[in-house]
């Protein structure tokens, strides 16, 4: 019984054994040849894209789609109704303040102006012989005052009769372009008919609006460039006229006007004021459907990095920097390579405007300086050796690159 029960201890303690000296061998340190068999550096490498912190000029701006508008704008409505008489102008014609645009039959109204001036006269001509009268003592002073009240009464009277007729006469409120007619000689209008639109665009208005965010960056006079679906391959630049002090409720946003000249507002295609003719060759018209750019800021030497750079973590803005070993702590270069060249350190950053795929650096960053914009996610502690190559070249290991390229990418070498 006792032989039986020594085999399965035996094979126990053998496994036990084994177990041991497995767990021994895998958890003994091991050199660099034990690995491998080759450098350490090589294999040990991150592969990573990398970009250089630029110095370029960056606008901080907001994009919004816009309608141009008139300078002035006015519908012509008849106050009474009446039948045309005359028009006083040709669909499409340039207009004066004050000249007789629609003249409806007046013969009415002309004809109580004679009665109210007949009355004026009869009451003048008794206030007059009352006067004598009175001066005589042949009338008492009632009568010449009740003939100066009829005076008043029928002078009034004469004053109505010529507003009425006045009426009867649409008349230029401004300067302007009328639009095309709706009616012609004899046609009968009622009060408040639609008859020619009356249009001043010497120079117009663009309106839109913009997110609520930007109202504290909105400053009257400010730069607004435009560009016209109409007008392709030109340019306009306004300026900021007005700001609405309500915004919109259900957009959450605030009205903006800006002005610009209709006969000099074009650019030519380098960005200055553009002259000659074939800047005026098209002006613009209302209702014209704008894109707007509204321009509050300018840096002429904005630091910015690509925006695959930036590493948000924890509600802090981060991106990865390709220094060299002896910029990271000596506990991270103690166990790199003796012949690396270039490692990976984190960096906090202040970000600025975001364009175009640039985004900008305030804080953190300066110029020249290599970051990394692609593989971020092999790189988890600083001090990881990285191995960088440029685009269409063979790869180069992180002992082995002679410098940073300016735009490189890194081959995976795992």
């Amino acid at each position: 019984m006792a032989k039986k029960l020594i085999y399965p201890v035996v094979a126990v303690i053998g496994i036990a054994a084994a177990s041991g000296a497995a767990w021994w061998y895998q958890s003994k340190p091991k050199g660099a040849q034990e690995i491998t068999g080759a450098p350490v550096a090589a294999p040990r490498a991150a592969g990573v894209e990398v970009g250089r912190v630029e110095k370029i000029a960056l606008r901080d701006d907001a994009q919004s789609v816009g309608s141009l508008q008139s300078r002035q704008s006015v519908m012509l409505r008849p106050e009474i109704a009446g039948r045309v008489k005359a028009l006083g102008f040709s669909d499409g014609a340039r207009v004066r303040k004050g000249q007789v645009l629609v003249q409806l039959d007046d013969t009415l109204q002309q004809a109580e102006v004679q009665q109210a001036l007949a009355q004026v006269s009869i009451a003048q001509a008794n206030f007059k012989r009352n006067q004598e009268l009175v001066a005589e003592n042949f009338v008492a002073r009632r009568v010449l005052d009740e003939s100066l009240a009829n005076v008043q009464v029928v002078e009034a009277q004469l004053a109505l009769a010529r507003a009425r007729l006045s009426r009867m006469a649409l008349l230029a409120p401004f300067d302007g372009t009328v639009g095309i007619r709706s009616i012609n000689v004899g046609d009968y209008v009622k009060d408040g008919a639609d008859l020619v639109n009356l249009e001043d665009i010497s120079s117009m208005y663009v309106d839109f609006r913009l997110p609520e965010r930007y109202q504290s960056k909105l400053k009257p006079q400010q730069t607004v460039e435009l560009v016209l679906d109409a007008l392709p391959g030109r340019a306009f630049r306004a300026r900021v006229e007005a700001i609405n002090p309500l915004l919109d409720a259900n957009g959450r946003s605030v009205g903006v006007r800006a002005i610009l000249p209709n006969t000099s507002g074009a650019l030519a295609p380098n960005g200055k004021p553009a002259g000659g003719a074939a800047a005026n060759d098209a002006p613009l018209r209302p209702g014209m459907f704008a894109r707007v750019t509204t321009v509050f800021s300018v840096n002429e030497a904005a630091l910015v990095v690509p925006e695959e750079a930036i590493v948000p973590q924890g509600g802090r803005q981060f991106v990865i920097k390709v220094v060299a070993p002896a910029a990271v702590p000596a506990t991270a270069a103690a166990t790199l390579p003796p012949d690396t060249q270039f490692v990976s350190l984190r960096q906090e950053v202040k970000l600025g405007v975001r364009q175009k795929g640039k985004v900008e650096i305030l804080e953190g960053l300066a110029e020249g300086e290599t970051v990394v914009v692609a593989g971020q996610q092999r790189l988890q502690r600083d001090g990881t050796p990285l191995r960088i190559v440029e685009l269409g070249r063979p790869a180069q290991g992180a002992t082995s690159a002679p410098k940073l390229p300016t735009s490189a990418a890194a081959v995976a070498s795992r």
